[in-house]
């Protein structure tokens, strides 16, 4: 392998992915995705849709996942730096309703590869962010489910910084709880 490094986190399927990066006074060169390098590391999905998405400072997105139709996603950032939240939502999974949170940033070029069946979300620590991820199933804007980001059962610890303003999405205000998640499963 060597190229990449792979951290497991306390929630099975999890995975944090440090790239090796080549640099010099010209700038730097890595791989962000090498297939053979990725399924070494048990990370063996064939991703079908590439998306990328920008955000200023405050943004809170999330926490977001597909119902019917869902997706493994590889996830980055390319400029500025996200706190990115899992949860995890798989029926009969030990660590149900639990989350994992990872910083991200342009320096330190980590990934993280959050399997089907968690949500996932990010907040914007940064002035701007721009985001970018793999994902293993296409979008399908009538299969949307979310979590409400503060819900009190699952405690996420976002790092909001003193005098952040956070800015959501209508339904991202909206979203129900886990208890109502398990309510319509």
């Amino acid at each position: 392998m060597g190229k990449i490094t792979v951290e497991t986190c306390e929630i099975e399927g999890l995975k944090v992915i440090t790239p090796t990066v080549f640099g010099d006074e010209r700038g730097y060169f890595m791989e962000t995705y090498n297939y053979k390098d990725y399924k070494e590391a048990g990370i063996d999905q064939v991703f079908v849709q590439d998306n990328q998405s920008a955000s200023k400072k405050g943004v809170l997105r999330g926490l977001h996942f597909q119902i019917n139709h869902p997706q493994d996603k590889l996830v980055r950032v390319l400029r500025g730096e996200v706190y990115d939240v899992a949860v995890d939502l798989r029926k009969g999974s030990e660590t149900f309703g639990k989350w994992y949170g990872v910083l991200l940033s342009e320096e330190n070029k980590k990934q993280f590869f959050v399997p089907k069946n968690f949500a996932h979300g990010f907040l914007v620590l940064s002035d701007y962010a721009e985001f970018a991820y793999k994902c293993t199933e296409f979008y399908h804007p009538n299969d949307e489910g979310g979590l409400y980001y503060a819900d009190e059962e699952i405690g996420v610890e976002w790092p909001v910084p003193e005098g952040m303003e956070l800015i959501l999405a209508e339904r991202d205000k909206n979203w129900g709880g886990i208890k109502e998640y398990l309510k319509n499963e």
